[in-house]
């Protein structure tokens, strides 16, 4: 039988342990998410038919982002929603854990009314 070949890149792996530490290009430090400057996060029961609803208003994204925004706040805090207007419409009184995943979705500011 004929011997396999070693793999491709084992030479690479060689050059690799020759470099130089901090010669190989690092990721940069500031890898936080950017987000809308701010939010505001409120609770609205009327013309709700006595249903809590939790508004996130003024993230100033375009439509398309308002909509990736809404599915992604919906996967992350297990409830339903939508968008109306410029506003994400989420299911239930999410006012003490909406801020803290804004937050990590890169917000600079959620004022909770």
């Amino acid at each position: 039988m004929a011997k396999k070949p070693d793999h491709p890149f084992a030479s690479l792996q060689a050059l690799r342990e020759r470099v130089p530490p901090g010669a190989v290009s690092e990721p940069p430090l500031d890898d936080k998410p950017r987000g809308p400057a701010r939010a505001v996060v409120r609770l609205e029961r009327k013309q709700r038919r006595g249903k809590d609803v939790t508004v996130v208003e003024k993230l100033a994204l375009p439509e398309r982002e308002l909509e990736r925004w809404c599915r992604e706040l919906k996967q992350a805090l297990g409830c339903g929603g939508s968008v109306e207007g410029d506003a994400i419409v989420l299911q239930g009184d999410l006012r003490q854990r909406l801020p803290a995943v804004l937050a990590a979705r890169g917000v600079a500011r959620v004022t909770v009314g």
